[in-house]
């Protein structure tokens, strides 16, 4: 089913990899060529009205032809699912496509997992696919989210970690108090727990402030108007408690605090924004890469935008889904969190040569990390893998974002392999897409020590009085 593409880098431990820019611009540049080639539009739309959209070019239907359709477009849907998040999928000029996708995105499809998790766990509906005439399709609507840069005023910024909870106070943008609690949410069953916990830590800081004006914060998982919709720090807590507490577990605390503005978005997004101020650039993209890979956006007037930015799950590899790694929560290949995270690491350690056998992950990139330091040429080996993978991901990326600065953390680019992933990167997009100008940046430590806590205490504006 691959295309016939030649990378000017192969990843010296996984020399397989096929990136999915070169498959996507060789698929392109077929139906270009192709005379009968057909217009295709896409419509990816949210029960609220939301709707993104999308147009383009695909090969005329035969029976060579139509395997590298279905692979190009179904990748590409896959990609605006999780970066961008809906669950309706109105297509037009392809009614072939719409069947299958649909045969595809179901409950006992391919990907039933994408089916249900972003369909019925984030948008209340599962994902359907439907053949329009182009005319009948929804125009695009797009909204911003109007937070951030909002520095005046007695604040609180919060950020939710897997291992601890971090808290600031800020007067007039100004940190006059932060710290970090150690807590355990992952296997909590109590919803009290959670509940407890961050207002605790909202407590600490206020005692720092005359008053609290507005609260923002940010956590890792999927949060639609303040709504928790998915998050791993919940995962415990059963389906029942989740609906009847945790769902709307910000409106709760909101109450506690006299009803004083209070946001809440994903960590990705707050880390973007935080990049975008301490750069004073927009353009944002943020990736970092630790547990799994988390993403955030800005856009070229300073907003954050209402997608969903989960690129873990957005396909990077287009190499024979027999031949790649495959996601074992979503069952997919090729995504992004085998590839930009901790996992990867892991994944890559044996063709490297170290045998770390049942190690937790952690404990491994700790390992690779300390033989990085020494010198040890097979932990160079990782990283200048995943150098390579992330070069050609991030011209991947550029199709789909605006972008100008990307910014990288993460545990795994910590330390000198840290360097060595993004001149392996930088190497890539210099010989591969010199048309590309993405500078790629890593935070400063006043950003590291307090930048997430004061761009989430900034998502709130203050509340207008009467």
């Amino acid at each position: 089913m691959n295309l016939s593409i030649t990378p000017a880098f192969r990843p010296v431990l996984d020399p397989g990899f096929v990136p999915a820019i070169l498959w996507n611009r060789a698929y392109r540049a077929k139906a270009k060529a192709d005379p009968a080639a057909r217009p295709i539009d896409i419509a990816l739309c949210r029960h609220d009205g939301t709707t993104f959209r999308w147009s383009g070019s695909i090969l005329s239907a035969s029976p060579e032809n139509d395997p590298l359709t279905l692979r190009y477009i179904e990748r590409h849907v896959k990609f605006l699912l999780w970066q961008k998040g809906g669950s309706r999928l109105l297509i037009a000029g392809a009614p072939d496509v719409a069947k299958a996708l649909s045969a595809i995105y179901s409950e006992k499809g391919e990907r039933s997992f994408d089916w249900a998790f972003i369909g019925s766990r984030i948008f209340g509906e599962p994902i359907h696919v439907v053949a329009l005439e182009k005319s009948d399709l929804p125009e695009a609507n797009d909204t911003v989210m109007t937070l951030g840069r909002n520095l005046d005023g007695c604040r609180i910024g919060f950020d939710l970690g897997g291992s601890d909870r971090k808290c600031a106070a800020l007067i007039d943008g100004e940190v006059v108090f932060s710290e970090e609690v150690v807590w355990d949410p992952y296997f909590q069953n109590d919803p009290s727990y959670h509940i407890e916990g961050i207002h605790d830590s909202l407590q600490r800081a206020a005692a720092h402030l005359p008053r609290v004006d507005a609260i923002g914060g940010s956590s890792a998982g999927v949060y639609v108007n303040n709504e928790v919709r998915a998050a791993s720090l919940f995962r415990g807590v059963s389906d029942s408690d989740f609906e009847q507490h945790i769902r709307r577990v910000f409106f709760t605390l909101k109450e506690r605090w006299d009803g004083v503005p209070f946001e809440v978005v994903n960590d990705g997004e707050v880390t973007a924004l935080a990049g975008s101020m301490g750069l004073n650039a927009n353009r944002v993209l943020g990736v970092a890469m630790g547990t799994s890979e988390a993403a955030g956006y800005v856009d070229a007037e300073g907003h954050i935008k209402p997608w969903l930015n989960e690129l873990a799950f957005a396909p990077v590899d287009f190499r024979d889904p027999a031949e790649s790694p495959v996601d074992e929560w979503s069952g997919d290949h090729g995504c992004g969190a085998l590839y930009f995270s901790q996992q990867a690491v892991a994944r890559l350690a044996p063709a490297a040569g170290f045998d770390f056998a049942d190690m937790p992950f952690p404990e491994q990139l700790v390992k690779v990390q300390e033989a990085m330091k020494a010198g040890d040429p097979r932990a160079a080996s990782i990283y200048e893998t995943i150098g390579c993978y992330f070069g050609y991901a991030i011209a991947h990326y550029a199709d789909y974002y605006d972008i100008s600065n990307l910014l990288i953390l993460g545990r795994v680019t910590s330390g000198e392999g840290g360097n060595m992933i993004i001149n392996e990167a930088e190497t890539v997009l210099a010989k591969e897409f010199p048309e590309l100008r993405i500078k790629l940046v890593v935070p400063d430590e006043k950003t590291k020590r307090h930048g997430q806590a004061v761009a989430a205490a900034s998502l709130p504006p203050l509340a207008v009085m009467a």
